[in-house]
């Protein structure tokens, strides 16, 4: 490792619920030799945190909302690790000083307006100077991104190719990513017409993506009825789909919530539009805001019984393939070692790492090199069929 710079990884929103955790999995799982450290704006909480802990590491006083911090702690390390969000609040700041001082970055957004503008701000500096910027590295988009690689790498020979990932999962979203969600609802409108006013790069690639047809339906061979997730994932599935050549010469994908009872979905569709309609009126969107604190989550014990199962099916050449992807608690738990497992990536496996730089997925930056690291923290990634 380097010894250019003061640390490898800078934990920054160390002192949130997510963060928390974090700094638990570090301190347990990163290797000697690793130089890691916590940041955020209260060294006297930063303080706090690692006490609890019980592990003894720098801090780094850094803030938002002081661009020359936030320059300083980009500038002392290799991997900006950060979880403060919302991203579209938060977050551009940060990219912008990583991307100025030469480091690598990974955060937990699901916030589809803020990858994009991302994009659209550093990825050329971010690929000219071979850093790899690298958003959604929490359950959005882990499980679908890396899940749809390794299930388009078991076609040994370049095919069109169908892929569906059906989404399973018992647990409590997190408290930013409530605030998240709320406010890409709020947002929906002006950032679709923002996307339709975006210039589109031509893919260098010459491969088809696309996306599956938007529809209810039934499913036979899981048994269950799959509804249509209009998250940031298969957005994020299919911009690896267009970079990497595992994905075949015309791929689809679909990204759906697997549900065993329609009126259970039907439910749940119109829950969502609901929420959605209220997230556009300003006194709705306060009461909204106001139901989960950011940085707050479940306990010990509720987040033990938690779980997340994504089944992808894939069909193409003649062949169809049949994979899952499984693990803890989504929502905190896993999303805490996704993340950190990203860092100690980008850090440890250099020489294993995809050529692919600047704002990218974690396929794209990571691959297999993550998938072997999940695989050895209790995240399955199993063939089923083919």
């Amino acid at each position: 490792m380097s010894s250019a710079r003061l640390y490898d990884i800078v934990v920054f929103g160390a002192t949130g619920f997510t963060g928390q955790l974090v700094v638990r999995h570090l301190a347990k799982a990163a290797p000697a030799g690793v130089r890691w450290a916590v940041a955020g704006r209260s060294p006297d909480k930063l303080a706090a945190v690692l006490r609890d802990v019980g592990v003894d590491v720098p801090i780094v006083q850094a803030d938002v909302g002081d661009s020359a911090s936030l320059r300083d702690m980009a500038a002392s390390t290799r991997v900006v690790l950060t979880t403060v969000g919302p991203y579209a609040q938060y977050g551009a700041p940060l990219v912008a000083a990583c991307v100025e001082a030469g480091c690598d970055y990974v955060d937990i957004t699901g916030e589809p307006e803020f990858v994009e503008q991302m994009i659209d701000q550093h990825h050329a500096t971010a690929a000219a100077k071979g850093l790899r910027i690298v958003s959604c590295c929490g359950f959005d988009s882990i499980p679908h991104d890396l899940g749809a690689y390794f299930t388009v790498q078991r076609f040994t020979e370049p095919t069109p190719i169908v892929c569906r990932g059906y989404v399973r999962a018992a647990g409590q979203a997190s408290g930013g990513t409530w605030h998240s969600a709320i406010e890409a609802f709020s947002n929906a409108r002006r950032d679709a017409a923002r996307r339709k006013q975006r210039a589109r790069p031509s893919r260098p690639t010459g491969r088809r993506v696309r996306a599956d047809a938007m529809r209810i339906f039934h499913e036979p061979s899981i048994g269950a009825w799959a509804i249509p997730l209009p998250t940031i994932d298969p957005v994020i599935v299919r911009r690896s789909a267009a970079a990497m050549p595992a994905f075949g010469p015309d791929f689809t994908y679909g990204h759906y919530a697997r549900v065993n009872e329609l009126p259970v979905a039907i439910a749940g569709v119109a829950g969502v539009g609901a929420l959605a309609a209220l997230a556009q009126l300003p006194p709705a969107k306060a009461l909204l805001l106001k139901a989960r604190a950011r940085g707050e989550g479940p306990s010990e014990r509720a987040r033990a019984e938690s779980w997340f199962n994504v089944r992808f099916i894939a069909e193409g050449g003649g062949r169809r393939v049949v994979t899952e992807v499984a693990g803890g608690d989504p929502g905190y738990d896993e999303t805490s070692k996704m993340i950190a497992e990203s860092a100690l990536c980008l850090v440890l496996d250099r020489d294993k790492l995809p050529p692919h730089t600047g704002v990218i997925t974690p396929a794209m930056a990571m691959g297999n090199a993550l998938i072997e690291r999940l695989r050895a923290q209790g995240i399955t990634f199993d063939v089923v069929e083919e």
